[in-house]
């Protein structure tokens, strides 16, 4: 009963009828040029046009910055489409911040300070004022302490590497 089974599923996968050819070509499959071209002439279709001499563009997403530098940027008012192309880097905006905050504007100046109140609360007692109060509380540690009599840098080091 199974070889009948197995016969009837076997019949109705053929694509052909009984004693067909198989595929002399093989399937070609499209290529990521195919895809850009086709993104091009939707572009050229909207009317987007080159914008010239752009070194960097930011892209601000919650705390993470996407950076392009000396990318290709077109733009199309009209439909309100921007194109951005290039190599992207992906950064914390922390990272990026002391870079282009002379960049902002004063119409930024509002969005910089709740961003400087989100870190705030995310890390208290890390704030730029308090991280430089307590740089300076900590001049102390910079003193080596004195070794234990009898006992060598190696063997302490040791110690310390098997108790933990």
């Amino acid at each position: 009963m199974n070889v009948e089974k197995l016969r009837k599923m076997a019949g109705s996968v053929r694509t052909g009828g009984k004693g067909t050819m198989r595929r002399k070509k093989k399937a070609v499959h499209k290529t990521t040029t195919t895809d850009d071209k086709r993104l091009q002439s939707t572009l050229k279709r909207i009317g987007v046009n080159a914008i010239p001499a752009i070194e960097e563009v930011n892209i601000f997403k919650e705390d993470v910055v996407i950076q392009f530098i000396n990318p290709k940027v077109q733009a199309s008012i009209a439909a309100n489409t921007w194109v951005v192309s290039g190599s992207p880097q992906t950064k914390k905006l922390q990272d990026i911040l002391p870079q282009i905050i002379h960049q902002l504007g004063p119409d930024n100046l509002e969005n910089l300070k709740k961003l400087a109140e989100q870190f705030q609360k995310q890390a208290p007692g890390t704030g730029a004022l308090e991280g430089a109060a307590s740089v300076q509380d900590d001049d102390d540690d910079d003193e080596v302490p004195e070794l234990v009599a009898g006992q060598t840098f190696e063997t302490a080091a040791a110690e310390e590497g098997h108790t933990s």
